[in-house]
């Protein structure tokens, strides 16, 4: 299993502490074979569940400029009408998608172009699913440009995750389905499309971040 670069000082942290725990349990209950190997068996489980959480697999990317593509694996939740108040200011189609602890925690570019606009937004811990967790949240809004549109997205924290890596830089030019951030495990993104999209998810649809076609854009 590949791990991102994120997931390195994490899992010293968590190596040192299950070694220090293992060690002081064995110093403790030396007598108590059962115990101890139990204890191990625990431990070596929680190292390779918090690794699970930065995997970094594979992705063949197929570029497509009409194309709006997943950020992020997980769940499509909210599929809405709704008005986007931070930068592009006008109607959109919101889609969100809800990543579970045990998703891939990359998140990519959902079209290439040039990056208009990023703006890191400090804030609460509210459960992803909260309505107000897209407004009031800890979060990252990402704005890219090409020829069809500007896409707006958002990387928002929720009650478990509680830091948002972001790669890119207003701008910057982009390629599409390349890496732009990471958020420790796991969330939401959400994504806001021109209302004229064709989008090409539902409800409930479980998508995979640089694969899956969310919308295609008319020009």
């Amino acid at each position: 299993m590949k791990i991102h670069r994120e997931g390195f000082k994490t899992l010293i942290v968590v190596s040192v502490f299950l070694l220090a725990f293992n060690f002081g349990a064995y110093c403790i209950l030396s007598d108590y074979k059962i115990i101890l190997t139990l204890l191990a068996i625990v431990s070596i489980s929680f190292f390779v569940f918090i690794a699970s959480f930065f995997r970094n697999p594979e992705r063949r990317i197929d570029s497509d400029e009409s194309h709006v593509i997943s950020p992020c694996d997980g769940k499509v939740v909210v599929i809405e009408q709704t008005d986007e108040t931070e930068f592009l200011k006008d109607r959109r189609i919101q889609v969100s998608i809800f990543m579970s602890p045990l998703n891939v925690h990359i998140n990519r570019n959902p079209i290439g172009g040039k990056v208009e606009y990023v703006k890191y937004h400090p804030g609460k811990y509210l459960v992803a699913w909260h309505p107000k967790s897209s407004t009031e949240n800890e979060r990252n809004t990402v704005v890219i440009k090409n020829n069809y549109s500007s896409i707006l997205f958002r990387q928002i924290a929720g009650k478990v995750a509680r830091k948002i890596v972001s790669y890119v830089s207003e701008g910057q030019s982009v390629s599409q389905g390349n890496e732009m951030g990471f958020i420790k495990f796991g969330s939401r993104v959400d994504v806001f499309l021109p209302p004229d999209a064709e989008l090409k998810v539902s409800l409930n649809q479980n998508v995979r971040g640089g694969i899956s076609v969310l919308a295609v854009l008319k020009k």
